[in-house]
């Protein structure tokens, strides 16, 4: 499949702010190619391109989807480090001064774009996406596969640097999309399900990264490995079905709703992405903080199996 687009619609749409008619594009947490290319040059959309530059260069510089945003995920604000805690959620306002300064407003429905080479990869996507949500913004979705989905689609390709447009982004905070130490310790104690997303050789306690102080998870938790979530053969991620049988293979209870972590909140997002937006279970919770921060307190404790 070729995927052919309207450059001249593109390039006037760039040129357009506050879009009159802006709407929501698609309820859809996932787009395909197919889809992303239908609908570049609306005045709504925005494309965010997240790809880190890596040592072969600046990726998007090398080619991007036709209108995208270069927001790279680790250089452009997306986590914020608390003392020694890394990857938290940043400020209200220096979300809003970052995704206003990307040309996105309340308005636009933005779309998510990585590289989509693995699942660890694809992690920038939905840690972006629960961005978005948790501040507020509905209008957003990820295009599957990421930028290996569009050139296995034969996506058209430009080199030119998009300079986006300030706009107006008002952040709305949602609590209930994100749990802190004390949602964590009371989840321990009930029904709450803790969803551990690391490798099985991290969740036992045989090996730990230098941002965790401690070996071993959370008391109470369950495991689903991060990678079972994403196929990067396809490139694709996984199926509401797939997900489910995941959830219900690590011991997933009928429960109060779920806590996803990690290391440091970036693993974690693909879960919390799967169980909540795929799968559409309620009351899913990220904790970004994750091991890097129940571990900083020496008090809390951790355990290894």
């Amino acid at each position: 499949m070729h995927l052919k687009l309207a450059g001249t619609a593109i390039a006037a749409a760039l040129l357009m702010t506050g879009a009159a008619h802006a709407e929501r594009l698609t309820d859809q947490p996932l787009v395909d190619a197919a889809w992303l290319a239908q609908h570049l040059g609306n005045e709504s959309l925005v494309v965010l391109d997240i790809r880190d530059a890596t040592n072969a260069g600046d990726l998007y510089a090398a080619g991007h989807v036709p209108g995208a945003v270069a927001a790279p995920y680790s250089a452009a604000g997306w986590r914020a480090q608390v003392g020694d805690v890394p990857g938290l959620l940043p400020t209200e306002e220096a979300i809003e001064t970052l995704v206003s300064g990307l040309g996105v407003s309340n308005d636009s429905h933005v779309v998510i774009l990585t590289g989509g080479e693995s699942a660890s990869d694809f992690g920038g996507a939905t840690r972006v996406y629960w961005t978005f949500k948790v501040y507020g913004h509905d209008n957003v979705s990820i295009l599957d596969g990421g930028y290996a989905a569009w050139a296995k689609a034969n996506g058209e390709l430009s080199t030119d640097a998009v300079t986006p447009v300030a706009a107006t982004f008002d952040a709305e905070f949602r609590p209930e999309l994100r749990a802190e130490v004390a949602e964590v310790n009371e989840a321990i104690e009930s029904d709450v399900n803790l969803v551990d997303a690391r490798s099985v050789a991290q969740f036992i306690g045989q090996e730990k990264t230098n941002t965790v102080q401690a070996l071993g998870h959370i008391p109470s938790a369950i495991n689903i490995n991060f990678d079972k979530f994403y196929d990067a053969d396809k490139p694709a991620f996984a199926s509401a079905d797939i997900i489910a049988k995941l959830a219900k293979d690590a011991g997933v209870a009928d429960s109060d709703g779920f806590i996803a972590f990690c290391n440091t909140g970036h693993l974690a997002s693909i879960a919390w992405f799967g169980l909540s937006e795929v799968e559409g279970l309620p009351n899913v919770r990220l904790y970004d903080g994750s091991m890097s921060d129940w571990t900083s307190d020496p008090s809390r404790p951790v355990v290894t199996n």
